[in-house]
């Protein structure tokens, strides 16, 4: 039987509204993702975890700098049934788009090593790092699902988040809603 995993990405207070970076309505993932961590061998997540001088906010604006609130999890998340908690952009660069650009735990090599066939991803925000995730997860060579009804986008052009799941759909993602999960 092929083990899968949720991968939840970003979803932290600095996406949601009222944050930073806040996604209209990027908090209603978040009982959907609830939801769900229960027909997963593994739950993991990533959060930005920028360091407050990083070039990043060059191109967006000051976000999820490590340790404070803004880089916590949504606090409706079930964050106790996550099993790893990834941190990336955590260098000084414009880096971190990809859980799979995390760094404190290689993430292909820890979904190897623990049997798992299928990545599931979820959370924030569809037209960056979700996007990026998922089209790491196919690199990898992972059968990639995106559940487009545990996903939000920032739509910074009209169509973005269209764009983005046309793109991961190319790519070799699967395009599915939390009901059709077993």
């Amino acid at each position: 039987m092929m083990k899968k995993a949720l991968l939840i990405v970003d979803v932290q207070n600095d996406f949601c509204p009222g944050g930073a970076l806040g996604v209209k309505e990027g908090d209603k993932v978040v009982p959907v993702i609830n939801r769900m961590m229960g027909l997963f061998d593994l739950v993991i997540s990533s959060q930005d975890w920028h360091p407050a001088d990083s070039v990043h906010f060059e191109k967006w604006p000051v976000h999820c700098v490590a340790g404070t609130h803004g880089a916590d999890f949504h606090p409706e998340l079930n964050s106790e049934k996550i099993d790893l908690k990834l941190h990336k952009g955590t260098d000084n660069k414009d880096d971190g788009y990809s859980a799979f650009e995390a760094t404190n735990v290689a993430l292909a090599d820890y979904l190897r090593n623990r049997e798992i066939s299928a990545v599931y991803v979820c959370g924030l925000t569809t037209d960056y790092c979700v996007k990026k995730t998922a089209l790491d997860a196919v690199k990898e060579g992972f059968h990639t699902y995106v559940i487009t009804d545990a996903i939000a986008a920032v739509n910074a052009q009209p169509g973005d988040d269209k764009k983005a799941l046309q793109e991961m759909y190319a790519s070799g993602c699967i395009l599915v809603g939390s009901g059709e999960i077993q």
